[in-house]
This record gives C-alpha cells, structure tokens and sequence, in this order.
C-alpha cells in the first residue's frame, strides 16, 4: 500500500509539469529575481544599478529622530520601509546563499548584495539597541493615499520603533534572525562585516527576549492591518534562536529552542508565521549530524511536509485545477515560494542523510519533494492554464499591469517633472501596461481557478512583494542545479 500510494503521488506531480514548452530556464529566471530587488531599493542608488529607469530616494529618511535610516528595501508596489517583511527577506535571501550557494556560482556576487543591501539598513536600525529598534519608516495610511514615484514622496517620513515600554519581540527576533543568516554568508567573504552582524544579532535577540511583547499591539495603528504579527511573536523567538545556534554554534539557543515548547502543525510558512522554517532549519541537525537534541524539530518538519503533500492523508492545504498551492486570495504567490523553498531544502537534507519519510501509508522520498517544487515553480514559469509568466520579463506573456508605483509612471529620465501625490492616480488607473519593466518580479498571482487580472487595481493578485521573491531565488537556485538543460 505504501509503494503504490508513492508510485502514484510521483505519477500525479510528475514531468507533466513541464508541458509543451519544456523546461525552464531557471538560471535566467534566478538571474532575474535578483535584479528584481534592484528594483526595490531606496537610498542612495549604487552606480551598477540594473534597472537604470529607477532613481534615488528616501534620502533623508531618519532625520526626523536624528539617525540615519537611509537604504533598505520597499516592500512592495509602495514606498514604506516596513522592518519586519524586510527582515524576512533578509534572513530567506541568506538562507538561500547558504543552501545553494554553489547551485548559483554566476549570481553569487548579486545575491550577497541583495543580502548586504538588506542587512546594512538593518544595523543601522539596531542602532539604539540594547534601548530600541527602528523598525518603520513612514506612515502608511498616508502614503498610501497617494500614486507617486519614490524619488518624489511627498509625504512626511516618520520614524517608528520599538522600546522596553513598547516592545516588539516579532520584529527584533526576526532582526536577529537575519543579522545571524547573514554572518553565515560573509564569514568567509568579509570577515570584519560578518562578526559586526553576529554580535549585533546577539543583541537584537536579547532585546526581543527582555523584553516581551508583540509589536501589532505598540504600533498597531501603522502596522495593522498591513504586518499585523497575526501569530504572535513566541515563533520569531524560536526563529532567531535557531539562526543564533547555527551562527555562534552556541548550544544554549537550541536549548532555549526546545524550551519553548512550541508544537505545532501549521501548514504555512511567510513574513508571519516562522515555525515550519525554524524546524526545516534544526531538523538538519538531527539527520545530518545526528544530533538526538534536534529530532522533535524533525518530526514537526515533516509534519509541515505531509500537510502540503498531494496524496498525504492529512494534507490540509488547496490546489488550483492547474496544480498551484492555494491558501489565499491576496499574494497568495508568498507560500508558493516559501514552500516550495522549504521543500528544497528538506529535499537536500534526506538527500544527504539518505532517508525517506512516512505521511501515514505514503512514503516520501527527496525525489518526490523534488518534484514537487518543480511543478510549483513551473507553474510561476508559465507551466499553467493560462500560459503566463507570473515573473515579470521572463517570456513573453507576463504581466503588463503590475500594482507598483515607480513601475507604473514615467521615469525621471523621460519625465523629469515631480509626480505629486495626487498626480499620479491617472497612471494607476490607466489600462496601459507599465512603461517601466520590474525586471524578476513575481506578482501575487492567480486565483483558486487559475484566472488571473491583469489590473493595476487588482493588488491582490498584481501586486510583486519582496517576500514572495526571496525564497524564490533559493529554489530557483536548487532546481537548476537539478533539472537545468
């Protein structure tokens, strides 16, 4: 029963994936997901910049509490530096480097920068630690009133953070967390830069454990309903502590880990909720370097695993009729990418440990977990009922409408004359496609039946994130490594 129950799962994610067109070609996609977060940086513009169409901004950002916030990343089609999606996305695009790394030889170089980019705006966030964390600027229920380029924000830029009296344990642990990945990516590249972020994460972590509390309740009226930290904040410290443990190599974060008793099924892994990566990430522990101490991290990941498998008695996720994991309508393309990440890397894990897994009768081999990335991937690819790329650039169908401010109007270099708030609300209800190509983009995606708008409006589904785009890159790094022509 066991044996069919695998045969027929292969049989069901198998090359039918692939399709007329063949596979893809995943080392131009991974190339253009990194150019995509060229596209997604504010400061001060580097003279390499890719997508040229783009233009300073966010200059002065800190001023308003006497620091220097400049840099970072915009997290979507707007123009707020939102610390905790940041974050995340720092600590994926880390993980990625770090797991397949040598999967991704020719875009080494550009992916530390879009780790450094990310993690040099983090430190100076840290700044004020052990006494506060930076963790937002600018207001987003006014930013979002307005359709403007970056360079021409005509909006005040507050300052947010976090304090002893107003904690935010989500946001700094997850602080942590990257700072801690990263040192992983530099140790060897920059030595000097890699110990200042481990010993900054070192700190961070200590802030978030001190002093407890979630930062949806100290700044909820600027991060709620947009990061509201929905699953509190007892998963990014068990997220930080496990990244703490693979960077110092310090025994009492995993200990700290198990102790705290977290259990949990979850079949969901983003910006969010940290605990089916956390367990991906200890249970190498147990099945690579046999350590007993990690095993309950095991089974909660392959828990995660049988929840997302088709044909596993106790998956709890959707598919569309096309093949897409399906969890919600609004940048549903997040767990797409998450997961399929995740997927890569338990995949390489039973790999090298030579083992197999059980979802009940069904037995799940590295293959199988293979091939499933490959169809979600695919898919995104243009592998789907409708034929589109939902990567922006890669193909020839792909959206044309994205939901993205600098992306929808004239560039600088065409149109020199400043985009005032309300100037640019024509360009965001035009039916044109962008003038301006987010190169490597990937935006929310379709709906459960595999219908897709190409509408500016439609920000569920057309809106890219850099979320979505981060654990990408990690997959997209495995599958070339494994099914490249």
């Amino acid at each position: 029963m066991g044996i069919e129950k695998s045969i027929s799962l292969f049989v069901l994610l198998g090359f039918a994936a692939v399709g007329v067109s063949g596979t893809p070609d995943y080392r131009d996609a991974l190339t253009k997901s990194l150019v995509f977060f060229e596209g997604q940086r504010s400061g001060k513009l580097p003279p390499g910049q890719t997508l040229n169409w783009r233009g300073d901004s966010g200059l002065s950002d800190g001023s308003a509490e006497h620091v220097d916030l400049t840099g970072g990343y915009y997290d979507a089609g707007d123009n707020i530096k939102f610390g905790f999606p940041m974050a995340f996305t720092t600590t994926m695009l880390a993980w990625s480097v770090l797991e397949f790394g040598r999967q991704m030889p020719k875009e080494l170089d550009h992916a530390r920068e879009a780790v450094r980019w990310g993690t040099d705006y983090l430190l100076k966030a840290s700044s004020a630690l052990p006494d506060a964390l930076y963790v937002q600027v600018g207001n987003p229920n006014e930013e979002h009133k307005c359709w403007e380029r970056a360079g021409d924000m005509s909006t005040s830029r507050p300052v947010y953070k976090v304090t002893s009296s107003n904690p935010g344990s989500d946001v700094a642990a997850e602080t942590a967390a990257a700072l801690a990945a990263a040192s992983l990516v530099f140790r060897h590249a920059d030595v000097h830069y890699s110990n200042k972020l481990k010993e900054t994460a070192v700190k961070a972590f200590a802030f978030a454990n001190k002093y407890r509390g979630s930062y949806s309740d100290s700044l909820s009226s600027v991060v709620c309903p947009f990061y509201c930290s929905y699953s509190g904040y007892e998963d990014e410290l068990l997220w930080g502590a496990a990244w703490l443990y693979k960077a110092t190599k310090n025994s009492s974060y995993l200990s700290y880990a198990k102790s705290l008793g977290i259990n949990s099924d979850s079949d969901s892994f983003s910006w969010d909720n940290k605990i089916p990566g956390a367990c991906v990430l200890l249970s190498r522990d147990y099945l690579v370097q046999k350590n007993e101490e990690a095993s309950e991290f095991r089974e909660q990941a392959e828990r995660f695993m049988c929840s997302v498998l088709p044909n596993s008695s106790s998956m709890s996720v959707k598919y569309t009729p096309g093949g897409l994991l399906y969890k919600m309508n609004g940048s549903n393309m997040q767990y797409v990418t998450t997961t399929s990440f995740l997927l890569s890397v338990y995949s390489k894990y039973l790999k090298a440990s030579k083992q197999t897994f059980k979802c009940d009768n069904l037995v799940v081999t590295p293959a199988q977990l293979r091939v499933l990335v490959k169809k979600q991937v695919d898919y995104i690819l243009g592998e789907n009922p409708r034929g589109m790329s939902y990567m922006v650039g890669y193909g020839e169908n792909f959206p044309r409408r994205i939901h993205h401010r600098d992306s929808s109007i004239p560039t600088i270099r065409v149109s020199a004359e400043a985009v005032g708030c309300d100037g640019g609300f024509p360009f965001l209800y035009s039916d044109k496609p962008n003038p301006n190509i987010l190169t490597g983009a990937v935006v929310g995606g379709p709906d459960e039946n595999d219908n897709f708008a190409d509408d500016r409006n439609n920000y569920a589904e057309s809106e890219p994130a850099i979320y979505i785009n981060a654990p990408l890159v990690g997959a997209l790094s495995y599958l070339a490594a494994n099914f490249q022509l």
